[in-house]
């Protein structure tokens, strides 16, 4: 059995959360990381597979998927080349700088980093590690639902499980695990924040449709199209996902909560998720009759981020609080 890069993460009951939306809320608590998120689970899978011999590993991020390739990389004792866009803030250049990573800052957008990745993979003969669309990377986010069976006892089931959509990868990966441990009836409500919408705007036109540019501070859900798997999954007869956004505003409220409450610091991509219970959305959908309303626990999935701390923290409130 090849070296795992993940932890197990703990699922821990939520009592403030549970309050708020009358049902037991449990938090897997992806933040607990080595590299800051539950990106590590898939991208540490994805370089098993493909990198184990490579002359090194490129990945194009502007966080988390950065980290975990680095992370792994680093285990695995191969270089490392993340290519970022120009809004990733220092913070992040310097962890990923500190993993012994290479880093480059291309163009403004999660998409204009990419382009260069995937050109550079190709002449310079790298490893490119996805950020979100490739199934060895689903596969490997799967393992989270996996361990949740385990933590909630016998024959419990969630009611529902809350998720953050910025390209997708992470959807998908839940939809595996649920299809692995047999939970494929158990809704899902993907949240995104306005701005960063791929998803729900691709839902609404009936097509994958790409964003003229990303405008929400939540940046690390900053693609601008949705993978084709995940926009599948949306139209399958099958699931039951449910799209929702909120605001920054939202998902700024709902970090800080967070912060105050579980006394754990995220980023705006996982406040996007934290706001379905903290702005009432899942309340809301349980009295619109799209969820049930006397339903099993709510596992809320924590995805964490490295993007995020007080200093930025403080900078996203001047700037979405004026």
């Amino acid at each position: 059995m090849a070296e795992v890069f993940h932890l197990k993460t703990p699922l821990l009951e939520s009592i403030n959360m549970s309050k708020r939306v009358g049902t037991t809320v449990y938090l897997k608590m992806e933040n607990a990381q080595p590299s800051g998120s539950f990106k590590i689970r898939g991208i540490g899978h994805l370089c098993q597979q493909l990198a184990r011999h490579s002359k090194g590993v490129i990945c194009s991020s502007g966080g988390n998927a950065g980290m975990a390739a680095a992370y792994a990389a680093q285990k695995m004792g191969v270089p490392a080349t993340i290519i970022v866009p120009s809004s990733t803030p220092p913070l992040v250049v310097q962890r990923l700088h500190d993993q012994g990573a290479t880093v480059r800052i291309v163009g403004k957008v999660w998409d204009d980093a990419n382009t260069e990745a995937l050109k550079l993979a190709e002449t310079e003969g790298l490893t490119y590690v996805a950020p979100f669309d490739h199934p060895l990377l689903w596969e490997g986010h799967a393992s989270m639902i996996a361990e949740v069976p385990a933590s909630l006892g016998p024959s419990v089931k969630p009611g529902a499980v809350v998720v953050s959509v910025g390209g997708g990868g992470l959807l998908c990966g839940v939809i595996q695990g649920l299809k692995d441990v047999g939970w494929t009836d158990v809704p899902i409500v993907a949240m995104e924040t306005v701005g960063a919408h791929c998803f729900n705007a691709a839902i609404k036109a009936g097509k994958l449709v790409t964003l003229d540019d990303i405008t929400s501070e939540a940046k690390c859900l900053g693609a601008k199209t949705a993978c084709k798997q995940a926009f599948d999954y949306s139209q399958s007869s099958e699931l039951t996902i449910i799209s929702e956004l909120v605001t920054d505003q939202q998902a700024l409220h709902a970090i800080q909560t967070f912060l105050d409450e579980e006394r754990v610091l995220v980023e705006m991509a996982c406040g996007a998720a934290l706001a379905a219970v903290y702005s009432g959305i899942i309340v809301r959908l349980q009295n619109e009759g799209r969820l049930p309303a006397l339903m099993g626990p709510l596992l809320m999935i924590v995805c964490g981020g490295s993007t995020i701390n007080m200093e930025q923290l403080t900078n996203l409130k001047h700037k979405l609080q004026s």
